[in-house]
């Protein structure tokens, strides 16, 4: 689904089966059976962007610098040595590369994601 053309993609919209399936590490998943599903819409060597989606559970992650905005469902995110955060739809949220975080996931959560890797 890659495309170096102007188009748009109706992000909250998409079925599951249009996301690829992502396997979590079972050493990151804390509880529950989170599947984690994924989009890439566009990946170069200092830029990524996608869709990606988590469903309800709780798992760890080692972030890059993200920037990410939340297309629906809701999510407690805590960083360690740092604040919690809840997102919800709507939200705008920045995660600096390094971080170490939980995502409590309470509503299967979908956001939208430009990661520099």
């Amino acid at each position: 689904m890659f495309t170096d053309v102007p188009r748009v993609v109706r992000a909250a919209a998409l079925s599951d089966a249009e996301l690829a399936a992502v396997p979590l590490d079972p050493q990151q998943v804390v509880a529950g059976a989170p599947e984690v599903r994924v989009l890439p819409l566009h990946e170069a060597e200092q830029l990524e962007v996608g869709v990606w989606q988590h469903s309800e559970g709780v798992s760890t992650d080692v972030e890059a610098d993200e920037l990410f905005v939340v297309l629906s469902g809701r999510a407690t995110v805590e960083v360690d040595g740092g604040p919690t955060l809840e997102v919800a739809p709507g939200d705008v949220g920045l995660l600096p590369a390094g971080a170490r975080t939980t995502w409590t996931v309470h509503e299967t959560l979908r956001k939208v994601y430009v990661v520099r890797p």
